[in-house]
């Protein structure tokens, strides 16, 4: 390729190309006065969801060995996974990954009070106070802390299900709403992180790569449009479906394994 440019013989927009100019999408390149059609690679980054299971840690570096969740995400070349918030060792569900910081940032970092939706599996029934105390908020050791919302999904005996949603995302934040109203949480999941619930299909374990088109419209949902790559037609439609509309299964029906 450099041999032909130095011929002189190719052209940028009508102008002899030189060896290490740039070229854009729009730009006409001729090759002995012949169009040349370049193939223009998408640099989307990558994300997916990984429906965590109990027991095991969201860190690559563990001095108890415990297992990790990042043994579960494939290798990248030139890359590397960067978890969209935590789940501590006891809790299961949501855990996105992606292989943008600037996208992790925007969806983890507290300043944009993205919300976090969890079923909450609780010994025993909140009273209307629990409720109005967790909503108004509870004095922590790192702060003033509540939740946005929270509403009740039944449940069977002693085991109670609540649903509930955080902007914060602080260490264990939920575990120790509940601690500190004397509660005991006997089993926590993420079902929703912003716009991406888990679907149905994802059981525990699974994991599911999210699509371009789906990429796109997370990037745009957190204000990242000036990140997107120009599309590139490929003759085929990307898999239909959203990253919105938070995925809600009655707790009642989930039973207590």
């Amino acid at each position: 390729m450099e041999a032909l440019i130095e011929t002189g013989e190719v052209t940028i927009d009508g102008e002899t190309a030189k060896v290490a100019d740039r070229v854009k999408p729009s730009d006409l390149i001729r090759v002995k006065g012949r169009p040349v059609k370049l193939v223009w690679e998408e640099l989307l980054p990558k994300a997916m969801i990984y429906h965590k299971p109990e027991g095991k840690i969201v860190s690559r570096d563990d001095p108890d060995g415990r297992p990790s969740a990042f043994n579960k995400l494939p290798r990248l070349k030139g890359h590397h996974w960067i978890s969209v918030g935590r789940l501590d060792f006891n809790t299961e569900g949501l855990l996105v990954s992606t292989t943008s910081g600037e996208l992790a940032n925007r969806l983890s970092h507290p300043r944009y009070e993205v919300e976090r939706e969890y079923a909450v599996r609780v010994l025993g029934e909140l009273t209307p106070e629990h409720m109005n105390t967790l909503t108004q908020g509870i004095e922590l050791d790192d702060g003033i802390a509540n939740v946005e919302s929270i509403y009740s999904v039944g449940g069977e005996g002693a085991n109670q299900w609540y649903q509930l949603v955080i902007r914060e995302g602080r260490n264990r934040e939920v575990r120790r709403l509940f601690e500190a109203l004397g509660l005991t949480i006997s089993r926590l999941i993420r079902v929703r992180y912003g716009p991406i619930a888990i679907p149905p299909k994802v059981k525990r374990g699974m994991m599911l790569d999210l699509t371009d088109a789906q990429v796109r419209e997370l990037l745009k949902w957190c204000d990242l449009e000036s990140s997107l790559p120009p599309q590139k037609p490929t003759g085929r439609r990307d898999e239909p479906g959203k990253v919105g509309h938070p995925y809600r299964r009655r707790m009642n029906n989930r039973g207590d394994n």
